[in-house]
């Protein structure tokens, strides 16, 4: 097996999670589906509640059709959903009686994101506070690959800082390891990172993270099965790695020689380890 060797300068891993972490089938398979089957029955349960009309207001905002909006706030919101073809608005419920009507409307709103694959904050907030419903009461377990707690056991005793950046909401990411078919695996990570960093195509985000935690770009190894992602990474000055893993996108041959490539994070090799 073939062993990639991290630079020397790491002192920090940086995880994504679908994917990298965890199959991308769970995220597929079980975890969208769950938000689909039960967004409806879960507004009607807690639509009362502030943190559901929290989540509802996000995803207005990101619609950009309050109607209590100024003209001049809905310019200023231009750039999101409301250009998209097929953007499903989610008007303001104005009396009890038209609470029906807006609820279906936000199930509509949910099921048009999800249908194109958006990442946006509103969408991810709420879907984290479903999950988190269902992860409570056993409803679903985070799954992640065999060879992942091994490992992150193994950096963590070798000294190195563990984080995760997703695009999932940092609560979905904490239930996800906080709840998983392998316990509770968030003592073995320091910190989260979601969209509100930013991106994860955009070079930006990963140096916003250093800056976060106080670490030099080149002090952190950022693990991803997608390309784009390490594309950007690289460019803000990170060591990258592609994981390879059954049902992740076909990497080109370009991608091959462009970057490290790994099948398990049993491959990844630390200078520590020689010593």
């Amino acid at each position: 097996m073939a062993l990639f060797s991290v630079p020397t300068p790491v002192t920090t891993i940086l995880l994504d999670i679908e994917g990298t972490t965890t199959p991308i089938t769970f995220v597929k398979d079980v975890l969208f589906p769950y938000i689909k089957e039960n967004i409806k029955k879960y507004l009607l349960e807690h639509w009362q509640e502030k943190e559901c009309q929290e989540d509802i207001t996000q995803l207005q905002k990101q619609a950009a059709c309050n109607e209590s909006q100024t003209l001049a706030f809905k310019l200023q919101r231009a750039e999101k959903d409301s250009h998209i073809d097929g953007f499903v608005p989610i008007p303001s419920a104005i009396s009890d009686n038209e609470t029906e009507n807006m609820i279906q409307a936000v199930v509509d709103n949910v099921y048009w994101q999800m249908s194109l694959d958006r990442k946006t904050t509103a969408l991810k907030q709420l879907q984290g506070h479903m999950w988190r419903s269902a992860y409570i009461t056993g409803q679903l377990k985070g799954e992640v690959y065999e060879d992942v707690v091994p490992s992150i056991r193994q950096w963590r005793e070798l000294g190195f800082k563990l984080y995760i950046y997703s695009s999932g909401s940092v609560e979905a990411q904490k239930l996800l390891f906080g709840y998983s078919i392998e316990g509770n695996l968030l003592k073995l990570l320091d910190g989260h990172f979601d969209t509100t960093v930013g991106h994860k195509v955009e070079s930006k985000s990963y140096r916003n993270i250093a800056d976060s935690i106080r670490c030099s770009p080149e002090n952190i190894l950022f693990l991803t099965d997608v390309v784009k992602e390490a594309f950007a990474a690289e460019k803000a000055g990170l060591h990258v790695a592609v994981v390879m893993r059954p049902g992740n996108d076909a990497l080109t041959d370009e991608d091959k020689s462009s970057y490290c490539c790994i099948t398990s994070f049993h491959q990844i090799n630390f200078p520590s380890e020689n010593n």
